[in-house]
Formats: C-alpha cells, sequence, structure tokens
C-alpha cells in the first residue's frame, strides 16, 4: 500500500474504537435479552422441569459461559424489579452486563436511580467500590451458644465435662438412651440363657457403658465409611406376594428399592406370609478399584449441565436385580440429586456407559453442549456504547447511597 495511502495511527484506532463500541452496545442489548429469558424462566419456575440443581447451573450449561457469569445473570433476573432503570441502561446497550451485576448483587433496594447514573461513567471496579460504601445495617447479636468439650486428668482417671445445647443434648440423650436399651437387652438375654452365670458375671450395664457404645459405634460406622465406594448394608425383606420393606423398617416402592440397591452391601430374605422361605446373595456391588476407575473416568455426575464432583453414587445402568454386571460399563456416577430424580422417573439413562444416552421426563436427549448457533436475525438496533470514562476516581467527592430511614409505623 503506498505511503499517502495509509491511515495514520490514531485514525486506525478511532475507527476501531467506533466498530468496538457498536459491537459493545450489541452486546449489552443482547445480554438484556438474555436476562428477561432467564428472569421469565425462574419466575414460571420452569426449570424445575430439566433436572438440574439449580437456575445458574441452567443458564451456565445452555449458554456456554462459566459459572460465575452465569451467577451474574441469575442475580440481575432475581432484582430486575428492584432495579428496572439499570436493567433498561443494559437492553439499550448503555450499561454492561458486568456493571449492572455488581449494582444486582450488593446494592441496597431503592438505589436505583442512584447507580443509574454513576454506572454510565464508572468502570465495574469502581462500581463495586461505591457499593461498598454503602452503610451497612448492624447486625444484631447472636446470643452465645453454650458448646464446649473440655478434659481434665489426674493420675488415676480422665474428666470430659460437655456442654450443648438443649436441642443437641436431647440428641445425645436419645442415642446414649437408645444403646443402654440394648446393652441391658443383651446382658438380661444372656443371664436368662447362659447356665456359666456366675459371681464373675458383669453387672447391669450403666449410662457410661452406653455412651462407650456409642463411641465405638460412630468409630466402626466412620471406619467403615473411609472407602467411599462401599456404603452401607442393606437388609431387604422381600414377600413374594407383597412389596419389599427394610428390616424393621417401612415398605418401599420399586423405585426407592432400586435406589438403595444401586451402591452397597445387600442382603435379601425371601418371605411368604411373614415366613422366611429362603435368602437371596449378598454382595458388596462396587469395589474399591472399580470406584477409582469409575472415578478416574467419569469425573463428575454425568448428567449433561451437573458437574457436581463430591458425594457421588455408583448407578448400575443394568440394575444388578436384573442381572446388570458390576463392571465399567455398566456403571457411571450420579451425584445424589439426580440419582433420587432417575429412580423417581425424572431422568432416564440408557447404557452402556461408552454410548450414554440422558434424556428427560418427557423424552428429550440432554447434552453437555451450549444452545449457541449462528445467528437468524440482524443484531440490535441500538446506539454505540464507548463504555465508562476511565478516569480515576476521586472518593473524598463521592456520597454513597443512604437508605431512607425506617418507618415507625
Amino acid at each position: 500500500m503506498p505511503l499517502e495511502t495509509q491511515a495514520a495511527p490514531a485514525e486506525r484506532l478511532e475507527a476501531l474504537f467506533e466498530e468496538l463500541a457498536e459491537l459493545t452496545g450489541q452486546r449489552n442489548a443482547i445480554d438484556g435479552r438474555i436476562v428477561d429469558i432467564v428472569a421469565e424462566i425462574d419466575d414460571d419456575q420452569l426449570w424445575g422441569a430439566t433436572g438440574v440443581r439449580s437456575l445458574s447451573a441452567l443458564v451456565a450449561w445452555k449458554t456456554g459461559i462459566a459459572p460465575r457469569n452465569a451467577d451474574t445473570v441469575v442475580a440481575i433476573a432475581q432484582r430486575a424489579e428492584q432495579f428496572p432503570r439499570c436493567v433498561a441502561g443494559l437492553r439499550e446497550g448503555r450499561l454492561s452486563l458486568d456493571q449492572v451485576g455488581v449494582i444486582a448483587d450488593r446494592a441496597a433496594d431503592g438505589s436505583d436511580d442512584h447507580y443509574v447514573d454513576l454506572a454510565a461513567v464508572a468502570t465495574v471496579t469502581q462500581l463495586r467500590t461505591a457499593v461498598k460504601l454503602e452503610p451497612r445495617p448492624e447486625p444484631e447479636p447472636r446470643p452465645d451458644t453454650p458448646r464446649s468439650v473440655t478434659k481434665t486428668s489426674n493420675e488415676h482417671s480422665t474428666t470430659w465435662r460437655i456442654t450443648l445445647p438443649h436441642d443437641e443434648s436431647a440428641t445425645v440423650d436419645a442415642a446414649v438412651q437408645s444403646h443402654l436399651d440394648a446393652l441391658v437387652t443383651d446382658w438380661r438375654h444372656d443371664r436368662e440363657t447362659s447356665t456359666r452365670v456366675g459371681d464373675q458375671a458383669p453387672p447391669m450395664p450403666g449410662t457410661v457403658d452406653a455412651f462407650m457404645a456409642l463411641v465405638t459405634a460412630g468409630w466402626d460406622a466412620e471406619v467403615a465409611r473411609r472407602p467411599h465406594g462401599q456404603h452401607t448394608t442393606v437388609v431387604l425383606h422381600v414377600d413374594v406376594e407383597k412389596p419389599a420393606a427394610l428390616h424393621l423398617g417401612p415398605l418401599l416402592t420399586d423405585d426407592e428399592r432400586r435406589y438403595l440397591l444401586c451402591d452397597s452391601t445387600c442382603e435379601v430374605w425371601f418371605e411368604r406370609r411373614g415366613q422366611v422361605i429362603g435368602s437371596g446373595r449378598t454382595t458388596r456391588t462396587i469395589s474399591r478399584r472399580l470406584r477409582r476407575a469409575l472415578e478416574h473416568r467419569d469425573r463428575c455426575c454425568v448428567v449433561p449441565g451437573c458437574g457436581a464432583t463430591r458425594g457421588l453414587h455408583a448407578h448400575h445402568l443394568v440394575h444388578w436385580e436384573n442381572g446388570g454386571l458390576t463392571e465399567l460399563e455398566n456403571l457411571v456416577l450420579l451425584c445424589p440429586y439426580h440419582h433420587r430424580l432417575h429412580h423417581r422417573g425424572g431422568l432416564t439413562l440408557t447404557g452402556p456407559a461408552s454410548r450414554l444416552s440422558v434424556t428427560d421426563g418427557s423424552g428429550r436427549p440432554l447434552t453437555g453442549a451450549s444452545l449457541a448457533r449462528p445467528p437468524t436475525t440482524p443484531p440490535p438496533d441500538v446506539p454505540p456504547c464507548a463504555g465508562p470514562l476511565g478516569e480515576s476516581a476521586q472518593w473524598w467527592w463521592y456520597t454513597p447511597f443512604e437508605p431512607p430511614p425506617a418507618s415507625e409505623n
């Protein structure tokens, strides 16, 4: 290109800034429409039909944005009525999503008029500082909860002193009493059935014995819980003429039975008219080695848009009671929420795991991809957005928003 026809750097930069301002205004207006859509989904509670854990998770999933940005969209949508002018500025392309997000996240109710003018010239960082300068009401002091554990020892013994609120103390009382009843029952049974009871027989158990039994039981439970791929033992009584029931517990639906047996040690007792007629197999469905391989493959809950990584359950795609094998191709990881939802009919998972298909309650397939696609409509017709002024803020002259005094009526 000849030197005389080349634009000066300042002119090129000015042209790029003009295009950037036009695109920024259009992007802000598009974000405003997204906020309106999310607000409509939230108002009518439509997101609950998708099986996601939260509205933010749905927004992050369907738009392909980061969870933090999805939280910003949801915050604006849920407070749009408190900040109508700020949200209108977003729809018209004058304010950015992050600017309105800072206001919607922390600003006090009734401050819409105060912040709509400030947002037109202030950066996101400056808006965040302005919101922090708002006077906050003093939190009401909470009464101190008397909870403490102290221990003193001497050469003969150790004394524990535990101080708890009444509600927690009632829990401990019930647990100790439960263990005491069990110990006394066993002690009486031994005395009544044994022919070797003499002077060396143990005395009747007391509260201290019950407390130690409670500690031991909790310890044993924790040890058993450490291999997190192994859950508890589920004892089922299956009457050939009635629904299954937990041992000393309530009747179970088919969905509840399958949910409990997905990742557990199971003992099945078959009965007819209350009389045991046989026992089924005892199976620990997920070994520790298999669990580690499953976690390495799936990493998180396999339901698209979930992403939960803690407390995951190993689920049989073809249930073991229907002949499903305990192998990697028949197992997937599910969070507790989606595991229960599946067994209640809200989700359908079809395997094998290498070709997993997840559908919602109406049969629509769920995928991890966002809804982004090439646009088919022209961009919003909004004026360019030049953005904040970019000047340093002189906070000494700034007057923070003051909430109106509370009415005495």
